[in-house]
């Protein structure tokens, strides 16, 4: 094991989280303040009073403490699901733990027909080990290159599943899900869309029902997973589903099986964020954010990829190089993390920020005049 870390150390790839409290766009990172830039609570209702205070229920025990096929539904939970359902457009709703269970328990008992499963390249890890879990034949098509699935899909025969993210966790780029819908129509795939980072942020007003959404495609995702942690900020993922789908996860997911349901404390808080994801000035704000950053950067010089959401990275390459400037950002009061392998290739390291409506007009000037001057200081620009 020490030798294991040690080679880490030397690659630069050790991680050590520093302890973080999160107060608003601040966080008091190591006992110092910090504009947060490391949050994925794009909406900020993490910190919202409104869902703060109204999950400060007089409950009668912390948790169920057992599996929901043990214990039973918690009324709270049936109503989460319940909403979730009319969020997406769905029969009804699945909630999991968290998201990476979602992931897991889906895929894994929607491939027990023995379907070839096709995942793009720059998938998640919970979809990356779920494919593994399934024990299925797994093709991982190009990212985002409907010329290579395809290719893939012409030449299987059987069941078929095809897996993409909606908005991709590291690059910030959308699937191309207008034609990924179409080609696995074409050759009968299952559409699985797993939507944790566009869920309540992209849309239609109202309703902001993710990427889908946006690409008018959500008769034709068969299967959505999510997060409630990302846009709502708080805790939790979901599988939107038909009544089979359903009734296949209670009885075949081991994930839903054998782990405790989610507290009832949870699913209120998620109810309430959204109501207030629903209303549209978060999402206003946060666009605004958007592009105030993203214009800026690329006005300076800062390569940022394929970004096209709240997810902006700052390309660097080297590992060292990416963790020597995310150290001088947070040491100037910019609180972001390197992104190193293995959640990127190697010599793909990069510098991430994710963009929040929380984010005040003086949290970007005063970031934007950081990142120039580290840019320049570094040689990225």
């Amino acid at each position: 094991m020490r030798n294991e870390l040690s080679e880490l150390k030397k690659r630069s790839l050790f991680r050590s989280p520093p302890v973080v409290k999160v107060i608003g766009s601040r966080a008091i990172v190591n006992g110092k303040e910090k504009i947060n830039f490391c949050t994925s609570d794009y909406l900020g209702l993490s910190t919202s009073q409104q869902v703060l205070s109204g999950t400060v229920l007089a409950l009668e025990a912390i948790s169920q403490c057992s599996s929901r096929l043990v214990a039973g539904n918690s009324p709270k939970l049936l109503e989460l699901e319940q909403v979730i359902a009319r969020h997406r457009n769905t029969e009804t709703a699945v909630i999991f733990p968290n998201g990476y269970m979602a992931n897991l328990g889906l895929i894994t008992a929607l491939s027990g027909n023995g379907a070839t499963i096709f995942s793009d390249e720059l998938n998640h890890a919970s979809i990356i080990d779920a494919c593994k879990l399934s024990r299925v034949p797994i093709k991982v098509f190009a990212h985002n290159d409907n010329k290579h699935l395809e290719k893939l899909l012409s030449s299987t025969l059987g069941n078929k599943i095809v897996i993409t993210e909606g908005v991709f966790s590291v690059d910030g780029d959308l699937a191309k899900l207008d034609r990924i819908c179409s080609l696995s129509k074409e050759y009968d795939a299952i559409v699985v869309v797993d939507d944790a980072h566009g869920d309540f942020v992209f849309g239609s007003p109202g309703s902001y029902a993710g990427v889908p959404e946006h690409f008018r495609v959500n008769d034709m995702v068969d299967v959505s997973v999510s997060s409630l942690s990302k846009g709502l900020g708080c805790f939790g993922g979901y599988v939107s589903c038909s009544n089979l789908v359903r009734d296949l996860l209670i009885n075949k997911s081991r994930q839903l099986i054998y782990t405790s349901a989610l507290p009832e404390h949870l699913c209120a808080a998620s109810l309430i964020a959204i109501s207030l994801a629903s209303k549209g000035h978060l999402q206003t704000k946060l666009f605004r954010n958007i592009s105030l950053v993203a214009n800026k950067l690329t006005s300076l010089g800062f390569s940022i990829g394929r970004s096209a959401s709240q997810i902006i990275p700052i390309m660097i390459g080297d590992e060292k190089k990416a963790i020597k400037i995310a150290n001088e950002l947070t040491n100037s009061g910019i609180f972001v993390q390197a992104i190193r392998y293995p959640t990127v290739s190697k010599g793909g390291a990069r510098v991430r920020m994710s963009m929040s409506s929380a984010h005040t007009d003086a949290d970007i000037q005063m970031a934007l005049k950081c990142l120039e001057c580290v840019g320049k200081r570094n040689d990225l620009i």
